[in-house]
């Protein structure tokens, strides 16, 4: 790899042992990828993926520890994903013990050496730290070191910043040194898309469902979208960005895609058009039946099938503020029409801590309350890593949770009738 004089110096030393050890750890990455040069990094902050401070990480801590004692911490703020842990988040005896006990028992003690590392605020945990509410949102073209699927492929495609599909402490490497190598979808050639994906359904499909098709045929390469732009139109206001949201977090864990374009929508889409499309692109076209059949392939994880629903996750990703307010909208007037007070099923809305601060500002919120649905800023993903989580009967509408838990994917209508008793269960 070809260096410039002042990543060379790190490399050697010049900035002490442990700042050589972050560059050789980046160089080698990058090697490993066919970097030729490492370039560097231009957003204003960094995102961090490990959120959760798990007892059995101490090589992790230790490291934090090091880098800290050093002063090797991060050139540029960050947020990271969201905390495990909530209090009100419906539970139980056993498995708060096995939450603060067992699995998170390094919680606080992470958060403080999060702090200390470069932490944006305190409020900083979120997926979604893209949005307004929270601070974090890369300009077109800059170069990132982030890592958590959902939130770099957003960045990506939406945004059209560039980044790489880090693993965790990666991302913390290139935001304390300031560069990280230059490969795949920071380049040109990366961004070029070796699918076409035409869509062909009768209506605007469900973002997740849509999401995940895409994600599991073309899997880590880049799809261009065709036809979707005719339903969501192509201008990308707050609506739009939800839906995009949801669904690059569905082909991000369904598949491993890092960044689609979307004809005459998203922004390398509308300046380059077809010339995105490399020679020999393979074609998929999804229907309606398509979409079914990719649907009715998931696999129910219950150890009973036809047990009934103990908890209800959505936002995984976060939900945006718009998104909040229109599923208590859809809550209200579903229990409305079927004359229950409560939604009969334990639910929790998850959120950022600053879209959470931004909502409980508006008269919707005494309206959720009233509900009984739990709004959190907690991860549904790390909550269902418990154990004894695991074994509940969990229902959600995040492709993301169904594919890395015991989760069972519902869409988003037929959430809101089974937790407002539409469904007759």
């Amino acid at each position: 790899m070809e260096l410039t004089k002042e990543q060379q110096q790190i490399l050697d030393g010049a900035q002490g042992e442990t700042m050589a050890k972050i560059m050789k750890t980046l160089v080698m990455y990058g090697t490993t990828f066919g970097a030729e040069k490492m370039v560097p990094v231009t957003g204003k902050m960094g995102h961090l993926v490990t959120s959760f401070g798990l007892g059995v990480m101490k090589p992790v801590y230790a490291l934090m520890d090091k880098l800290i004692a050093e002063g090797a911490v991060s050139k540029q703020k960050f947020t990271v994903d969201p905390k495990p842990l909530d209090k009100n988040v419906p539970s139980d005896f056993l498995k708060n013990l096995v939450f603060n006990k067992f699995m998170y028992s390094a919680q606080d003690s992470y958060d403080a050496q999060l702090e200390k590392l470069g932490l944006a605020s305190k409020d900083g945990y979120s997926c979604t730290c893209y949005l307004d509410e929270i601070g974090n949102k890369p300009e077109k073209g800059d170069v990132l070191s982030w890592a958590e699927s959902s939130a770099v492929v957003y960045a990506n495609s939406v945004l059209g910043a560039r980044c790489n599909r880090n693993s965790g402490i990666i991302e913390l490497f290139g935001s304390i040194v300031g560069y990280v190598p230059y490969f795949g979808l920071l380049t040109d050639e990366g961004r070029k898309a070796t699918w076409v994906v035409e869509v062909k359904t009768s209506k605007l499909p469900e973002a997740q469902v849509l999401g995940s098709a895409i994600g599991m045929k073309v899997m880590e390469d880049v799809p261009y979208i065709k036809g979707l732009s005719e339903m969501l139109g192509t201008q990308l206001n707050d609506a739009v960005c939800a839906y995009l949201k949801d669904f690059g977090a569905a082909t991000a864990s369904n598949g491993a895609v890092g960044l689609y374009h979307i004809d005459n929508l998203t922004p390398e889409a509308k300046e380059q058009g077809p010339a995105l499309i490399a020679e020999n692109a393979r074609t998929y076209v999804i229907d309606d039946a398509e979409l079914e059949r990719v649907k009715a392939g998931y696999p129910v994880m219950w150890k009973d099938p036809d047990a009934k629903p103990k908890l209800c996750f959505v936002g995984c990703p976060h939900l945006t503020l718009a998104q909040l307010k229109e599923w208590t909208e859809n809550v209200a007037a579903g229990l409305k029409r079927t004359g229950l007070k409560k939604v009969k099923i334990p639910t929790v809305f998850t959120a950022a801590p600053a879209v959470i601060e931004a909502f409980n500002k508006l008269p919707e919120a005494e309206t959720l309350k009233n509900t009984g649905v739990v709004l959190s800023y907690i991860c549904p993903l790390m909550y269902m890593n418990n154990p004894l989580a695991g074994k509940m009967p969990v229902i959600t509408n995040s492709n993301k949770l169904r594919t890395y838990t015991t989760g069972r994917y519902y869409t988003s209508s037929e959430i809101l009738d089974i937790i407002t008793g539409g469904d007759r269960q």
